[in-house]
Order: C-alpha cells, then sequence, then structure tokens
C-alpha cells in the first residue's frame, strides 16, 4: 500500500509537465492517491493539461475553472463533489497571476492598482474562495489537507518579482487565517515554499534569468531545488505523517532561504 492510498482530491495549477503542481501530482499518484485536476477555460488549456497528466495515469478527470470567476469555482467544486461522493481529502492551490509588465526590475511602484488586486485576488484571495468549498467535503472525509505554493519572494525582496512577492506574502498569510478557523473541522492548511524551478510561471518575471545564478552557490546543498523536492514534501504533508502540523510554511529550496549572504 501507498502512503496515500484511498486519499483523493483536487489539483489546480497543472500548467505543464514542468510546473510544480505537476511534480506534486505525480508524487500523489506514486504513493496511491487519486488526483482531480482543473484547468483554465479553452481547449488550448484544456490539451495542454491533459497531456501532462495523462503521463501520470489514464482517463484523468479534469474540469474548467476561471478562478477569477466564484461562479467558476462554484462549478468546479461542485462537479468535483458529484463526482468523487462528496468527499475531499486534499486541495492543491498551485496558481498565481501577475501580469508580465509589471515584473519587471523598477516597474513595482508603477504597478496600477487593477494590476495589483488581480494578483493579490488571482494569487491569495482564490486559496480563501477553494478553501470554503473545499471545506464541507474535507469534513465529509473526516478531515483533510490544503497546501499552497509560494516563493521566498514574498518574504524578501527579489528583483523583478514586485507585486507577485506581495501577493505571495498575502497568501501565506491567508493559509494562516484559514489554518485557524479550519483546524477545529480537521482540515489542515500549509504552504509550501519552492526554491526557483524554470517553469512557464516564472518565466514572466524579470528577474528570473539571475535567480538560479545567485541560488546554486549559495546553496548548502550545492544545487538547485527539483520538482521531486516539492512533490516528496507534499505526499508527506497530504499524509497522515504530518497530522501534527499546519499554518505552515516550509521552505523547499535546498537551503537558499537560510543564507543570509
Amino acid at each position: 500500500m501507498g502512503l496515500l492510498t484511498g486519499k483523493k482530491g483536487l489539483v489546480v495549477g497543472v500548467a505543464n509537465d514542468r510546473s510544480y503542481a505537476f511534480h506534486i501530482a505525480k508524487s500523489l499518484t506514486e504513493h496511491g492517491a487519486t488526483c482531480a485536476y482543473a484547468h483554465l477555460p479553452g481547449e488550448k488549456n484544456e490539451r495542454r493539461t491533459r497531456k501532462a497528466v495523462e503521463k501520470l495515469g489514464p482517463d484523468p478527470w479534469l474540469h474548467p475553472c476561471d478562478a477569477g470567476s466564484d461562479e467558476s469555482l462554484e462549478s468546479l467544486f461542485n462537479a468535483y463533489g458529484s463526482a468523487f461522493d462528496g468527499k475531499m481529502d486534499f486541495l492543491i492551490h498551485s496558481i498565481a497571476f501577475a501580469e508580465r509588465e509589471w515584473l519587471q526590475p523598477g516597474m513595482f511602484r508603477h504597478t496600477p492598482r487593477e494590476a495589483y488586486l488581480q494578483a493579490v485576488d488571482i494569487s491569495a484571495y482564490t486559496l480563501a474562495a477553494m478553501a470554503k468549498h473545499a471545506d464541507p467535503m474535507m469534513q465529509a472525509a473526516g478531515g483533510g489537507s490544503i497546501l499552497a505554493m509560494s516563493y521566498y519572494g514574498g518574504e524578501k525582496v527579489v528583483p523583478g518579482y514586485n507585486v507577485m512577492g506581495v501577493a505571495k506574502a498575502a497568501l501565506e498569510c491567508t493559509a494562516r487565517y484559514l489554518a485557524s478557523e479550519m483546524g477545529e473541522h480537521g482540515v489542515r492548511v500549509n504552504v509550501i515554499s519552492g526554491g526557483y524551478l524554470r517553469t512557464l510561471a516564472s518565466s514572466a518575471v524579470g528577474g528570473t534569468g539571475t535567480m538560479e545564478d545567485h541560488a546554486l552557490p549559495r546553496s548548502p546543498l550545492r544545487r538547485g531545488v527539483e520538482g521531486d523536492d516539492v512533490g516528496g514534501t507534499a505526499v508527506w504533508l497530504v499524509s497522515d505523517m504530518s497530522a501534527g502540523v499546519t499554518a505552515e510554511t516550509i521552505y523547499v529550496d535546498c537551503g537558499v532561504s537560510s543564507i543570509g549572504v
């Protein structure tokens, strides 16, 4: 038996087979979990997500979701509930968005109100919105684990990360408040702060060209983070082995965040 045999849940954010969400789903599946997937609306986005997750097993369950729409979120969770007997053991929130124009060094102070609020909405508020829908299904399952993905730029300044750093700080704080409120229902909420990984999302940040160059020499492990590193941590946080862990931001960055200079 795998560590997660019998557990089922929803993974939001698989864009392709290089994204953190994919590596998390891969690790969860390898340990026996059943994953359902949400993808951005549109045939192209569905094909891209399906192509990735079909590598993890046949006939994956997929459903479109515009995370910026309350109606779309409700439709996603209603469809999941109908397909999986109204029970959810885990929810993986691995989505974020900010307009590329404002993710450039020197552009933070120029970020317009609309772009600022959109980044916080999609990257942070959606965790609370999804948790609201997941809560009754996790209670029906006897408890559950919610995971969100962050980055060190939410705590320290990373050139070009800009409004996304603000959004990630809000995400981490949101997770703590959710953990406090949902703990009485047996629901745990944690954040994984992953190290720099070259993905579709990270390519939008203007300073990414130097992130890897800075991180590798500072890493206590003398290497960069890999998708499986985050995937393994997600398995632990979803499993009953982490039953006493909630409201935490756990760094999986080969130790880079521990180094001061």
